[in-house]
């Protein structure tokens, strides 16, 4: 490898005009200062993926290519696509142009930016994806910290080895790209599939910082769609649960069956009642429509993935 690779700095964006004028001032300053350093190459650069925004963040990265000759450069999507989407374009773009080695950051960076060039340090010595792990979750409210760390915890009961605090803050390298270029999912949980991709791996640990301008877009509703996709697409084990519950409830039933079956015939101790049956029918009614929910779940999943459309359509692009 390269002791001066060519660094691309992916920012997915979707609604950011507050952050952008922040973060890419602040991402050129350390740029350029790498690049002096000869840490990595003269030819590396930044590029936006503007999640088919409705406020002013196109004309912002339009405005920035144009001062800096080239150095910020911007993909368009026709609509809004979803953070990972935009992350994924972000990639296989920046592998087209040259990049060696790529590097995904928020727009607001929460992340530390500073952090960057100990990510590619690592790519230096033989790494070919490094994760970025958050040290806490101290910037996130209770529920999100306990549901995130819960997801994650699933996540590896059902056999998909994440790290807790893995986020999107991630560098992998061209050869990389290329191969998960070849994957073809329409619902997609990166971190996931980086994990599936295989070779070397490293980790550097950051801490969060609060956000420079506005708000997340991050809704509960997209956090949970996202968590939706890892499950789904990575493990079988809740589809071979309802098996099990299936066959779990039919136990029981048989069960209960013998045991009314002795009340009536032997102990003369059998006291008919409502109570008992709504209960037992409640119970078992609400079993079936978790079962069928998550079997719907995943033939949801297949049905958008065997249409095979685009992942996304790029409208506009400055290279």
């Amino acid at each position: 490898m390269t002791s001066t690779p060519i660094l691309s700095v992916i920012i997915p964006s979707y609604n950011e005009e507050e952050s952008i004028p922040t973060t890419t001032n602040r991402l050129s300053e350390l740029i350029k200062k790498w690049k002096e350093e000869g840490k990595i190459s003269g030819s590396s650069f930044i590029m936006y993926v503007d999640d088919g925004s409705d406020d002013k963040t196109w004309e912002l990265i339009e405005k920035y290519y144009k001062e800096s000759q080239g150095e910020v450069r911007g993909i368009k999507f026709s609509r809004n696509y979803g953070n990972q989407r935009a992350i994924l374009a972000g990639l296989c773009e920046s592998e087209k142009q040259g990049a060696d080695c790529i590097i995904t950051i928020d727009a607001d960076l929460q992340q530390d930016e500073n952090k960057i060039i100990d990510f590619v340090e690592k790519y230096k010595t033989g790494a070919q994806i490094v994760c970025g792990i958050r040290n806490d979750r101290n910037t996130d409210s209770f529920l999100k910290k306990m549901t995130a760390i819960g997801f994650y915890k699933l996540m590896n009961i059902l056999g998909v080895n994440i790290k807790i605090n893995h986020s999107d803050y991630r560098l992998v390298s061209s050869e990389v790209v290329r191969v998960l270029n070849k994957f073809r999912e329409t619902n997609l949980f990166l971190r996931g599939m980086f994990n599936e991709l295989g070779f070397k791996k490293d980790y550097i640990y950051f801490d969060v910082k609060p956000r420079n301008k506005g708000k997340s877009k991050y809704t509960p509703f997209s956090l949970f769609t996202l968590a939706l996709n890892g499950i789904t697409s990575f493990s079988l084990v809740p589809l071979r649960m309802v098996t099990f519950i299936g066959f779990l409830m039919s136990l029981v039933s048989f069960l209960i069956g013998i045991s009314a079956i002795i009340d009536k015939y032997i102990t003369k101790n059998f006291v008919p009642g409502w109570t008992t049956i709504v209960v037992a029918i409640g119970f078992v009614s609400g079993i079936q429509i978790l079962c069928l929910g998550i079997i719907a779940e995943y033939l949801g999943q297949l049905f958008q993935e065997v249409k095979d459309r685009p992942r996304y359509i790029i409208e506009k692009q400055l290279s």
